[in-house]
């Protein structure tokens, strides 16, 4: 008989559950890394940013535009032009400059005569030494045309040492188709035009800065010059300035302020007080001319000049851009501010009324984030728009209507964002510097929140 005979129910095996101690601690620990991990993606990110005394370093070098008191003086009559003055030198008045040739005789003379061979005086060495140097440092491959101006310039000084030789000419030759040309008034004498000779303060815009754009005319030693063209001009006075170019309206206020600012010539080192003045032109753009009375001479030739400025450094509480924020506030006249509570605190008293309608009064104790002689900035979280508020010791109601703004931070010391109000005295484009010491405000070594837009006013900064 077989097996089956009796019939059989086969029961499969269940193996039990065996939950050891390094199921758990494996569990756990993986319940941690996932909230963990979903706590780092949620919650927000605050930066603490610790408040240390600094400064800041500004940039304050400038090219800016020499505006001088320019004559240009043309040519009455045609003809090859020979100058006697060197450019740079004072001229008094009525003294020869140049004379021209119209027959060209003169030209001729001095190209046979056989001059000895001149040299460089100490001056003269020093002032090709100026401009080879001022050369390479400001050449730039974008204006080439730099390098025509260097080269006249410096043929200019090197021609002129032997003028000496066109008065002998002019004896020797005696001909009454030479005439001399002499200056209308004292001055520096330029042998060169640009367009900028009449140039104010008034007159400045963006693009005169651009030098792809300015145009230079040399005016060159024994050229061919037309009746009425210029021949030279000159610089009739002491008195000159510089114009530069602020990109931020602050700064020039600030300068304007200033009155006097002392500048710094990268040219020599030279340094030199300048008296300041302002102007806004149409288009929002800001420009200061810096005026002196003095050292022309040494920039006569220089339409562009590169100068610093040298400002006292503002020194305080150096915090970033990014925590500074904005906050509004009730502004309530001082006589309603009393004291109370329990800590007796600062606050003010506000009108309420009981169960039967009766009018009374309750104690608010509210922060105050700033006063001023006959005002204060409180904090808004317990008062409303509409409430009234009782003087002390009096009936009259103040109705709450008014608000204010303040520029401040969010101070995290106590574990929450707190505001604190900020007197900025100067910034760029990353960090300000704001006054130490104040009575609502930082003080050295406070912690901050580093981004303001990351915070709300009293919310706890878990670390």
């Amino acid at each position: 008989m077989s097996d089956n005979k009796f019939g059989s129910k086969i029961t499969k095996y269940r193996r039990p559950l065996n939950i050891n101690i390094g199921i758990i601690v494996f569990a756990v620990i993986f319940v941690y890394v996932v909230v963990a991990v979903y706590m780092f993606f949620t919650q927000k990110n605050i930066v603490p940013y610790e408040v240390k005394i600094g400064s800041l370093s500004s940039s304050n070098i400038y090219r800016g535009i020499a505006l001088r008191e320019e004559e240009i003086v043309n040519a009455e009559q045609a003809g090859y032009i020979t100058y006697l003055a060197r450019e740079g030198t004072r001229t008094g008045v009525s003294s020869p400059v140049y004379v021209i040739d119209q027959m060209g005789e003169l030209s001729a003379y001095l190209n046979r005569l056989e001059v000895e061979e001149a040299s460089l005086s100490a001056m003269d060495l020093q002032e090709l030494k100026t401009e080879i140097v001022g050369f390479v440092h400001d050449f730039s491959e974008t204006a080439f045309e730099s390098v025509y101006d260097f080269k006249y310039n410096v043929q200019g000084t090197v021609l002129k040492l032997a003028n000496f030789n066109v008065l002998i000419g002019i004896e020797e030759l005696n001909n009454h188709m030479i005439y001399p040309g002499f200056a209308p008034r004292s001055g520096i004498v330029i042998y060169s035009v640009d367009g900028f000779e009449h140039l104010r303060l008034e007159d400045m815009n963006r693009n005169l800065f651009n030098q792809q754009y300015y145009e230079k005319k040399q005016l060159i030693n024994n050229n061919l010059v037309g009746e009425g063209d210029p021949v030279f001009k000159l610089s009739t006075s002491e008195d000159w300035s510089v114009v530069i170019r602020v990109e931020d309206a602050n700064k020039a206020e600030e300068l304007a302020e200033r009155q006097y600012v002392r500048v710094k010539f990268l040219k020599n080192q030279y340094q030199s007080w300048g008296r300041v003045r302002t102007f806004t032109d149409d288009y929002g753009d800001s420009f200061v001319e810096l005026g002196f009375t003095n050292s022309m001479i040494t920039f006569c030739q220089d339409r562009f000049v590169d100068i610093e400025l040298i400002t006292e450094e503002e020194r305080g509480l150096k915090i970033p851009r990014s925590s500074i924020v904005e906050k509004e506030f009730f502004i309530v006249p001082s006589e309603f501010i009393t004291r109370g509570g329990r800590n007796n605190s600062q606050g003010v008293l506000r009108e309420t009324f009981t169960e039967d309608g009766m009018p009374t009064t309750e104690f608010i104790e509210t922060i105050i984030y700033n006063e001023t002689d006959d005002e204060f900035y409180l904090d808004d979280m317990m008062l409303r728009i509409g409430d009234f508020l009782i003087m002390p010791d009096s009936t009259e109601r103040y109705r709450i209507s008014r608000r204010g703004t303040l520029i401040g931070v969010f101070n995290i010391n106590k574990g929450y964002a707190d505001f604190k109000q900020i007197n900025i005295l100067y910034q760029n484009e990353e960090y300000a510097i704001v006054r130490s010491n104040t009575r609502y405000g930082l003080t050295v070594y406070d912690y901050i929140a580093l981004d303001a837009r990351m915070v709300h006013d009293n919310e706890f900064i878990y670390d």
